[in-house]
């Protein structure tokens, strides 16, 4: 397996004119995440524990123990405040529901971690393979990113933007550059 095929490119750029820019790109990062966990289960039911794998499982450690849990916040903070002051029934109960899915995400976060820090500290094991539940704790991970991110791009990023003026989308931007320790108005989340 080639291990550079699975190298992220670089980060989405923060702009203060275009935060829900940067939750989109936040969000293309969060897939191919996804889909490099998938390859690495493929790769793991083939090769065991060998060292590409342990590299992959640390790319995906990374980025969900560093960059998704900000990213959440950024929701957290921004978008669904908006959205559950100013909302219809329907869209406060969506946005409800994209608050437990960040509950229930960590929760699964800490699973998935497990595994992949097992499958590290297996590494030069090629007999090592996940249990049954790792990998079903692993399906539900991607599930529920798949689901919530199709919900928010959607819909959710739309609505909120829309009900933002230019300033308190440059403020988001300053927050979000802020709690990354970004200096200028370009960085990587």
């Amino acid at each position: 397996m080639n291990h550079g095929s699975w190298s992220p490119s670089k980060g989405p750029q923060a702009d203060h004119e275009q935060p829900f820019e940067w939750l989109r790109a936040c969000h293309d990062r969060v897939e191919r995440m996804l889909e490099l966990l998938q390859r690495l289960q493929d790769h793991v039911a083939r090769h065991g524990a060998d060292e590409q794998g342990a590299q992959a499982a640390q790319q995906v450690l990374r980025y969900f123990d560093l960059a998704a849990p900000q990213h959440h916040e950024d929701e957290e903070r921004h978008v669904f405040p908006r959205l559950l002051e100013r909302g219809d029934e329907r869209l406060r109960g969506l946005v409800q529901r994209l608050q437990s899915d960040h509950t229930a995400m960590a929760a699964d976060w800490s699973r998935v971690r497990q595994a992949l820090l097992r499958l590290q500290a297996a590494q030069g094991d090629a007999a090592w393979r996940w249990t049954d539940d790792e990998r079903a704790v692993l399906a539900r991970f991607a599930l529920r990113y798949e689901g919530h991110i199709a919900a928010e791009e959607g819909e959710v990023f739309a609505m909120a933007e829309h009900l933002m003026t230019p300033a308190q989308r440059v403020e988001m931007s300053e927050d979000m550059m802020r709690r990354r320790a970004i200096g200028s108005s370009r960085g990587v989340t």
